[in-house]
């Protein structure tokens, strides 16, 4: 199918290294990381716990899924990233959100949680021109930077890839505006579709060309099709604090490693190039959907 994957890390934050190492001989192409201050549950933050990644691997690429963008200074933001591309030596990929699925969390930083989408854009703007190196004068809404310089810059250049994640139109409009992979998540592959129609809309709009495409997927990859759909059901509940049995065979990629190569068929086919795959949080189930996909899910995404 010629899609290329990535392994949300979702276990013992303690185990970041070995899941790491794990993560890379095993084939995947990119290990990611989720972010909350607070949240339902545990949470991490992306930045650290990829430096962690970084420091034990040599090729795969880190990708922050997603950097909630509008709770971070925006120049603290630029230079956690340029540090962190520094470190991984050339291998971040800035994933970037909005956020606001919980709201405290907002309260806590004083974040106007109606202010997200207005930050999040001023902020990528803030990144690119801080990325391009030289001294930035800026004085925007909610930042201001009296002439100064970001050093040491990001190793790839003009900075690292730019993934913006999101449902709803404003998310569309920005990735087409400052992204270059799209990747939305809690889709169908008939609304991916529609979604990269729409981002390619707009990125012509700002001169640019078509962007690349991701699918992020929560899910479960089990010999057995029916603990698979429990697992990820009790996973992303659990997440989210919601009963997600009604949406669980709309949203989530479960099944043994046939049915999920399936349903990543129709993602492929409606424009995405990359799974990014969040298994269950339970150690038994993630060691298990991860090894699966692993074994039996990659190898045919890769037979072209």
């Amino acid at each position: 199918m010629d899609v290329r994957t990535g392994l949300i890390l979702t276990r013992d934050q303690q185990n970041v290294a070995d899941t790491a190492r794990w993560a890379e001989s095993a084939g995947f192409d990119h290990l990611a990381s989720g972010e909350h201050l607070f949240f339902h549950g545990a949470t991490s933050n992306a930045f650290v716990l990829l430096a962690a990644a970084a420091g034990a691997t040599e090729r795969i690429r880190l990708l922050t899924a997603l950097t909630i963008l509008p709770v971070y200074p925006a120049v603290l933001a630029a230079k956690f990233a340029a540090t962190l591309d520094q470190v991984s030596r050339g291998r971040l990929d800035l994933g970037v959100g909005i956020g606001g699925e919980y709201a405290p969390e907002f309260e806590a930083v004083g974040v106007p949680v109606t202010e997200r989408g207005p930050r999040t854009d001023e902020a990528l703007g803030v990144l690119s021109r801080l990325f391009a190196g030289g001294k930035v004068e800026f004085d925007g809404r909610f930042t201001r930077i009296p002439g100064l310089e970001l050093d040491p810059l990001p190793v790839q250049r003009p900075g690292p890839p730019v993934w913006v994640g999101g449902r709803q139109d404003g998310a569309m409009r920005r990735a087409g505006r400052h992204g270059d992979v799209w990747m939305p998540y809690m889709y169908t592959p008939e609304r991916l579709a529609a979604s990269v129609a729409r981002v390619t809309e707009v990125a012509a709009e700002h001169g640019r060309g078509p962007l690349r495409n991701a699918i992020f997927c929560w899910g479960a990859v089990d010999t057995d099709p029916a603990r698979a759909r429990r697992d990820a059901i009790e996973a992303v509940g659990a997440t989210y604090d919601q009963d997600f049995e009604p949406l669980a065979d709309k949203y989530l990629l479960t099944g043994t490693p046939d049915q999920v190569l399936a349903r990543l068929a129709e993602f492929r086919d409606a424009g995405a190039d990359t799974v990014i795959f969040g298994p269950p949080r339970d150690a038994d189930a993630w060691e298990r959907s991860s090894r699966l996909f692993a074994e039996e899910v990659i190898p045919v995404l890769r037979d072209r």
